[in-house]
């Protein structure tokens, strides 16, 4: 008994396809290019003829994809085959509706194309499943559906990672116009998101809708169009019958359109939605009944869930099959036409394939990392100088400025963040604050006080309680050239959505070749030692899911001079070169005052005002160095660990010992260069990490310093691999100005 491959059931729809059209009969009338396929309909001919046109392409490439697969020359089998619907969006969106898209539309691409009338539709297709360096998105890092002309960001996302960065996008359009910036979009752009049904459930995709509908019910317009293409199975799993419409045709707050049936009817209903969510500004929600062929990817082997039976029913269901014979009835096409059509566009395809195949492939690692932190020093030192900064800053506040900015009196951590924040936004109208509570409670902690009271409700607001859409918000907003600054209001929570930084943030210049960029510093407060207030969750100290994402920087200011000139140098590199920054504030030294003893004021700083120069900001890699002169020791740390350290190396000081204090500041990426040489200056080297052993910066420090030959002795002092307890019980598992002593006297007597 012969057994059925994948490539046999492409054939069987191929061969099924070709029979039909070979035996049509042409209908008795043929219409005119503007006639309507059938009274009911606003679908014409000619739009008809297009649409099946970008729909064979589509499935082309498709079949093109396996056999490449096949021969070693294609590494991407994740195919539109029975989707070809959504070309109804391509064709009928506008190019500079911003779309973000599944893995499924690439019809919906083909007809985009076409409207935007580019002539590289398909060679581009082709360079990305061969993960060609020409590939004009992503360079060949991935297969992507993206444009930069056609407003297309590249997607990777499979679970709908994808839809909060989207709904923040569509938030964001209108809160631009309020703010008096002008818009690379039409005025009344807007997005579209497409995605499966499998998807629609996962908490990423559930989070968007709600915070979608949430936005709309609040007053505040979100033209979003989530286009949910249901085939009924992801991968294996049957999405229940029906399941779609019945969870979200209910919903408030959003409309609902289904669009199923025969292609003029699935156009229009489309072309409702659009419409609707045009006209209404609000979250429209399209459920696109489509199918799937030949399982989920090349390597699926779909007999393991499915019978032949099933699948040939499947199969039956063709849209390209349905559609030749709907546009041959309705006399939109004779058989003849069409099956001109579909012999020209498998040349073309095939056509393009060697010229395709004989582009060269990434084979550097410089190469592939090149768009991933892209870093301009000069860009961002020319960035952080502030020629204009008193006539804005006059501007807006007359001659009294604020107190906070202008005191000669030392303030803490926290007043100095909050006046760079009010600095910040003087410096830049396109800047926004956003997180929970930040708007009018001014924080948790006070950090953002005054913010929203000096520069409105549209630059400075609260959102719901949700760090993935606060996240989503931040990426979207950049997308159409804001600043965001959202908070994540503790460390621990950001951990919830750390996946909006990882997947989606932080891999958008690598995916696009830096065509789009989503600049934005992420303050999070964080890290352990607060005292009176409530364990693992408020006292945090785990950064290593922050410190393992390629392209971040990391930024950990300990006193407030430092965090106000850290955070320009911040704010500087996330809009000179795109980059997402993440400034983690240490909570426990918000509002410290003192040093060493009560009453001292050790760690009380003036405001830093901004300067012409770039010297007013601080760039990743600058430490800060304490004792310059000791050469005994060198304790390296960051945060709460530099005060720990300082006041460890009075103690050492009382027995002879001389230590130097290195505060890295920038724990991601590491300052090397800079500790390679204080450390070659000193006898020894102590890394005090505040944070849980794994995961925290001591082991790459000493393991970089090892690798280097340096010829001192190393050691490490290191907070516990441990959540942090409620109460006094904390104290065992952190590091302390003590313990950090003892290590220093104990390396040194090695």
């Amino acid at each position: 008994m012969k057994i059925e491959t994948r490539s046999d059931r492409i054939k069987v729809v191929e061969e099924q396809f070709d029979a039909y059209l070979q035996g049509a009969q042409a209908a008795e009338t043929l219409l005119g290019p503007n006639d309507a396929l059938r009274p009911s309909s606003s679908l014409t001919a000619a739009a008809a003829r297009e649409l099946f046109e970008d729909q064979v392409t589509s499935r082309t490439l498709d079949v093109v994809a396996r056999e490449l697969k096949r021969d070693g020359a294609s590494f991407y089998t994740i195919s539109s085959a029975g989707h070809e619907q959504n070309a109804t969006l391509g064709a009928q969106l506008r190019t500079d509706d911003p779309c973000f898209l599944h893995y499924r539309s690439g019809a919906l691409m083909q007809a985009r194309s076409r409207r935007a009338q580019s002539g590289t539709a398909i060679r581009d297709a082709l360079l990305g499943l061969m993960a060609s360096a020409e590939d004009p998105t992503s360079g060949g890092r991935h297969k992507v559906f993206g444009s930069r002309d056609m407003w297309v960001p590249p997607q990777t996302s499979t679970i709908g990672s994808h839809l909060p960065k989207a709904v923040g996008l569509a938030f964001a359009l209108s809160r631009a116009k309020r703010m008096g910036l002008e818009l690379p979009l039409s005025s009344d752009a807007i997005v579209c998101c497409s995605f499966g049904d499998a998807s629609a459930s996962h908490a990423t995709a559930l989070s968007a809708l709600n915070a979608a509908r949430y936005a709309f019910r609040g007053g505040r317009p979100t033209p979003i169009l989530f286009v949910c293409e249901d085939n009924r199975i992801g991968i294996s799993v049957e999405t229940p019958s029906g399941w779609i419409r019945d969870r979200f045709s209910s919903m408030r707050n959003l409309m609902y359109f289904d669009a199923e049936g025969e292609l003029d009817e699935v156009h229009d209903a489309v072309g409702r939605a659009i419409h609707a969510c045009r006209t209404t500004r609000g979250p429209v929600f399209l459920r696109l009944s489509t199918v799937r062929l030949w399982g989920h990817a090349g390597s699926d082997v779909e007999t393991t869930y499915h019978t032949w039976e099933e699948i040939s029913a499947i199969e039956a269901q063709d849209p390209l099959l349905a559609n030749a014979k709907l546009l041959i009835e309705c006399g939109a096409a004779d058989p003849a036409a069409l099956r001109d059509v579909v012999a020209k566009v498998r040349q073309r395809v095939r056509d393009a394939i060697p010229s395709a195949q004989a582009t060269p492939k990434l084979s550097a690692r410089a190469e592939v990392m090149k768009p991933l932190a892209p870093y301009d020093e000069g860009k961002v030192r020319a960035e952080a100088s502030w020629a204009e900064r008193d006539a804005k800053r006059s501007e807006v506040f007359g001659t009294t400025l604020p107190e906070n900015n202008e005191s000669p009196t030392r303030q803490t951590l926290a007043a100095h963040i909050n006046s760079s924040l009010q600095d910040e936004f003087l410096h830049r109208p396109e800047t926004i604050a956003f997180g929970e509570d930040v708007a009018k409670k001014g924080g948790v902690y006070g950090v953002t006080a005054q913010l929203q009271k000096r520069f409105g409700p549209a630059r400075v607001f609260d959102t719901l309680l949700d760090e993935t859409t606060i996240l989503g918000v931040a990426q979207g907003s950049a997308h159409i050239g804001l600043l965001p600054i959202p908070e994540i209001q503790y460390l621990a929570y950001v951990h919830n959505a750390i996946d909006q930084i990882r997947g989606e943030a932080c891999s958008l210049s690598f995916f696009s070749t830096g065509q789009f960029t989503n600049p934005m510093v992420i303050r999070i407060a964080g890290l352990a030692y607060q005292k009176g207030f409530g364990g693992h969750f408020h006292n945090d100290n785990s950064i290593g899911s922050l410190r393992e994402i390629p392209g971040i920087t990391i930024a950990c200011p300990s006193k407030g001079d430092d965090a106000a000139r850290m955070l320009r140098g911040c704010v500087a590199l996330a809009r000179s070169c795109g980059r997402v920054v993440v400034f983690l504030e240490p909570i426990a030294l918000y509002h410290e005052r003192d040093l060493h003893e009560a009453g001292d004021q050790g760690w009380l700083t003036r405001y830093p005002k901004p300067t012409p120069e770039a010297s007013g900001a601080l760039l990743p890699g600058e430490v800060g160095v304490y004792h310059e002169d000791a050469s005994d020791i060198l304790i390296v740390s960051y945060g709460n660990g530099l005060r720990l350290s300082l006041r460890a190396a009075k103690h050492l000081l009382e027995a002879g010992i001389h230590a130097r204090v290195l505060d890295l500041r920038w724990i991601a990426p590491l300052p090397f260069e800079a500790i390679a040489k204080h450390a070659e200056a000193c006898g020894a080297m102590l890394v005090a990490d505040e944070c849980r052993a794994t995961g925290g910066i001591a082991e790459a420090v000493v393991a970089n310093l090892a690798e280097s030959s340096y010829s001192g002795r190393l050691g490490s002092v290191r907070a516990a691999d441990c959540y942090v307890p409620l109460g006094p019980a904390s104290s065992t598992v952190l590091i302390s100005e003590e313990e950090i002593a003892q290590a220093a006297t104990r390396l040194l007597a090695r």
